[in-house]
C-alpha cells in the first residue's frame, strides 16, 4: 500500500512542477505586459464612429506603452461577429474588444454565439456621447413637451428614425415611449446618414441622433434640437434642455465605447490594460482629437465599467420586455 501511494505521489510530482512552472511563466508574462503588439478588434466597419474613436485611443495607447496597438475591423451582425471572435481568442491580453452600446443591447434582443456576461471582462469605458433628439427645421415641434403632447393626442401618427433595429437610437426612443407613455412608430435605416437626411426632409418626425454626427447640423441650423438625452445639458448646446427637463424624469442615455478582454485574462493584465487606457485618455492630444468628434473621454476602472455594463443590460432588457421589441 505504501509503495503504491509513494508511486502515485512520485507520478504527480512532474505534473505539479509543470503547473507551478506554468503559473510562474504566466505571472512573469503578466508582469511584462505589454511586450508585443496589441490587436484591438472593432466589431464595426472602418470609418464609423467607434472605429474613428478606437484609432485615436489606440495611437495614444501605443505611445504610452511603447508597443504597436493595431486596429482590426470585424464588422457585421450589430457587432456580434467581432465580439464572438474576441470571445474565442487566447486570453493573454493581446486581443482586445473595443465595443459600443450594442454590447449591452444585443444580449436582450438577439441569440448570440457568446455569453456577454461570462465570456468577457470589462476593462474600461473609453468614451461617451449623448444623443440629440432632432427634428426638421420646419417641424411644428419646438420642444420635447410639444412632441409628447402631440403624440399623446395622436397615437401611432408620428414616427422616429433609427440607424438600425436594436441600435441605441431605437432603444432611446423606446425608453422615451415607455416613460412618456406615447405611441410613435419606428422607421429603421441602414445607418445614421440616411436617417438624418430623411429627418431633415420631414419624412420622419424625430430622431435620437448621435451628437458626434448631428451636432454640426444643429449648430448650422439644418436640424432643430428638441432635447439632449444625457442627464446634464451639453456644453456645446447650453440652451437645449435635457429630456428630464422636458418632463421625462430620470432619463439618462448616452452612447458609449469601451474595452473588453476575453474571460480568463490574468487580473494583472486587466489592471495593466485599464491603466494603459486611462493614461492614453489623459493625454491632451488624445482628448483634443476625441473632442473634435464630440466625444467625452471617460477612462473608468474595470470594476466601475462592469457595474455600468450590467446596469445597461438590465435597463434595456426591461425596455425590450415592456415594449415587446423584436428584431429579425
Amino acid at each position: 500500500m505504501k509503495k503504491t501511494r509513494h508511486a502515485a505521489l512520485a507520478a504527480l510530482r512532474p505534473v505539479a512542477a509543470a503547473l507551478g512552472l506554468a503559473c510562474t511563466l504566466g505571472a512573469a508574462q503578466a508582469a511584462g505586459y505589454p511586450d508585443q503588439p496589441i490587436t484591438v478588434v472593432v466589431p464595426y466597419s472602418a470609418g464609423g464612429g467607434a472605429d474613428n474613436a478606437a484609432r485615436i485611443i489606440a495611437q495614444g495607447m501605443g505611445e504610452v506603452a511603447g508597443q504597436s496597438v493595431v486596429i482590426e475591423n470585424k464588422g457585421g451582425a450589430s457587432g456580434s461577429i467581432g465580439a464572438a471572435y474576441v470571445a474565442r481568442a487566447k486570453p493573454d491580453g493581446y486581443t482586445v474588444l473595443y465595443d459600443a452600446s450594442a454590447f449591452s443591447i444585443n444580449p436582450v434582443l438577439r441569440k448570440l454565439p457568446y455569453d456577454a456576461k461570462k465570456d468577457f471582462i470589462p476593462v474600461s469605458q473609453a468614451v461617451s456621447v449623448p444623443n440629440i433628439l432632432v427634428a426638421a427645421t420646419g417641424s411644428a415641434f419646438n420642444s420635447l413637451p410639444d412632441f409628447i403632447k402631440a403624440a399623446r393626442a395622436n397615437p401611432g401618427r408620428y414616427t422616429y428614425a433609427s440607424y438600425g433595429p436594436g441600435s441605441l437610437a431605437q432603444m432611446a426612443a423606446e425608453l422615451l415611449k415607455k416613460d412618456a407613455q406615447i405611441d410613435v412608430v419606428h422607421v429603421p435605416y441602414k445607418g445614421g446618414a440616411p436617417a438624418i437626411v430623411d429627418v431633415m426632409g420631414g419624412q420622419v418626425d424625430v430622431y435620437f441622433a448621435n451628437a458626434a454626427s448631428s451636432l454640426n447640423y444643429v449648430s448650422t441650423g439644418k436640424l432643430k434640437a428638441l432635447a439632449v438625452s444625457s442627464a446634464a445639458r451639453m456644453p456645446d448646446l447650453p440652451n437645449v434642455p435635457t429630456v428630464s427637463e422636458g418632463g421625462v424624469k430620470a432619463f439618462d442615455v448616452v452612447e458609449w465605447n469601451g474595452f473588453f478582454l476575453p474571460a480568463g485574462a490574468d487580473p494583472q493584465v486587466v489592471a495593466k490594460l485599464q491603466d494603459l487606457v486611462q493614461k492614453a485618455l489623459a493625454r491632451p492630444e488624445t482628448r483634443d482629437k476625441l473632442a473634435k468628434l464630440g466625444l467625452t473621454p471617460v477612462g473608468s476602472s474595470a470594476a466601475d465599467f462592469a457595474k455600468f455594463v450590467d446596469a445597461e443590460q438590465v435597463r434595456w432588457a426591461e425596455v425590450v420586455k415592456t415594449n415587446n421589441i423584436t428584431v429579425n
